[in-house]
This record gives structure tokens, C-alpha cells and sequence, in this order.
């Protein structure tokens, strides 16, 4: 956030004090007030027009769909880079608060926080320590910003295997209970078949051992054949 002229004068004095004193003294002294903070990592045009590609460029914008403000910031990223010390949500904080946690967000996960709009980001810089001891980690349940989650890449739905058919499609029952096969010929067993009228009535050469023999993965026994089962004739 961009402090005001009569904020950068206190500030200024107080520095300004502080090492005439360690002068006075004698002692080298380290300016942790000059060094404190994130040095600028983007320009505010480049955050303007983030802004624009995510939400039009309306920094209090809440359409509903779990992303909030001009950057589109999750509600979990923005309380995780402490963006709740301005306001619960992005949408209710002002456009230099909203770029301050933006700051913080590009120097932790860098322009993939947005990969649609973030591509013309500077490169984020720390001048208080680096972004792993500064920043919390990434949370892979959700994408930081929309533009990340249109980015996220979809999980393909678990691919389902059609049912095997049942045996009973497989099968014929006799009379007496037995399952037998039932086999994929041309030819439909009926009620009162043998393989004998079967092959004189179809002109099967070689008459019914031709048949028994076109049909032994299905038929056991010459002598027996059942209504349903399906016979080769050739």
C-alpha cells in the first residue's frame, strides 16, 4: 500500500533519528526500518490490467462464484496472505489492499496464481526474506485465482466397463434343469429337432455327422439337442 507524503515523513525522521543516536554511540547499526517489506514486484498498470482480463476491471466485484475482487482472489488465498487484516473477502477491500495481498501472492507462487491474465507480471522480488519463509504454501485443493481454476486441469470421469452378459444369455435349460450351451448359429433349435430332419430340411452335405461335427463345441451328444440352442449349418 502506497504510504501518504505525511507518512513517509515520520517515518523518515524516525530513521534519521535513529542513526544519529547509534552515531552518537559509536555502533554500527542495522536499518531494519528502511529494509522492512516487499519490494514492488509488478507496476500498478500491470495489476490494472490483471484486473481488467479477470473481472473487468471492477475491484469490488462478487458475482457469486467463490472468487472475489479485481484479481479474483479465493477466500481461502486471500485470509492465507493475511488479506482478512483488511477486510473478510477481496471485494471489500480497496484496490491498493487488494495489490498489496497480490504482491505477496506473485512473490509465493509467481504469474501461475494467474495463468490466463498474470502473463505480463513482473517478476516478484523480496527484500525481507524469501518467499518460502514469508509466504504460506499453496494449497492444492483449490486454484488461488479464477483464471486459475479455468486453467485447472479437469479429472476425467473413471471410465465404466460395460457388464458382462449374464451366462443365462449363454445358456439353454432342458427339461430336466441341466444348462447347456447354447451357442451363436444361424439355425434356432424348435421342439421335436434332430440333427437329422435339421440337415435334410437345410441340405447340410454330409447330412447329420456333418452337423454334429460343425456344431461338437455346443452339441454333446447326437442324440440330444434342445429347443433354444443355436446350431451352425456350414
Amino acid at each position: 500500500m502506497l504510504l501518504s507524503g505525511k507518512g513517509k515523513h515520520r517515518r523518515s525522521s524516525k530513521a534519521t533519528r535513529a542513526i544519529a543516536l547509534a552515531g552518537a554511540a559509536g555502533v554500527a547499526v542495522a536499518a531494519p526500518l528502511m529494509a522492512a517489506g516487499t519490494a514492488s514486484a509488478a507496476t500498478a498498470s500491470e495489476w490494472d490490467a490483471v484486473a481488467q482480463c479477470e473481472s473487468g476491471g471492477n475491484w469490488s466485484i462478487n458475482t457469486g462464484n467463490g472468487y472475489y475482487g479485481g484479481l479474483q482472489f479465493s477466500a481461502s488465498t486471500w485470509a492465507a496472505y493475511g488479506g482478512t487484516a483488511y477486510a473478510p473477502t477481496a471485494d471489500q477491500a480497496s484496490k491498493s489492499q487488494q495489490i498489496a495481498i497480490a504482491e505477496k501472492v506473485l512473490a509465493g507462487q509467481g504469474k501461475g496464481a494467474w495463468p490466463s491474465c498474470g502473463v505480463g507480471l513482473s517478476s516478484a522480488t523480496y527484500s525481507g526474506g524469501s518467499a518460502e519463509s514469508t509466504t504460506p504454501q499453496r494449497s492444492t485443493e483449490q486454484p488461488t485465482t479464477r483464471s486459475e481454476q479455468r486453467q485447472a486441469p479437469k479429472q476425467s470421469a473413471p471410465k465404466q466397463t460395460a457388464p458382462k452378459k449374464a451366462d443365462a444369455k449363454k445358456t439353454v435349460t432342458t427339461p430336466t434343469g441341466k444348462k447347456v450351451k447354447k451357442g451363436d448359429g444361424e439355425y434356432k433349435v424348435v421342439a421335436g429337432d434332430t440333427l437329422s430332419k435339421i440337415a435334410q430340411a437345410h441340405g447340410v452335405k454330409g447330412g447329420w455327422a456333418k452337423l454334429f461335427e460343425l456344431n461338437k463345441d455346443v452339441v454333446e451328444d447326437a442324440d440330444l439337442i434342445y429347443p433354444g440352442q443355436q446350431l451352425h449349418l456350414k
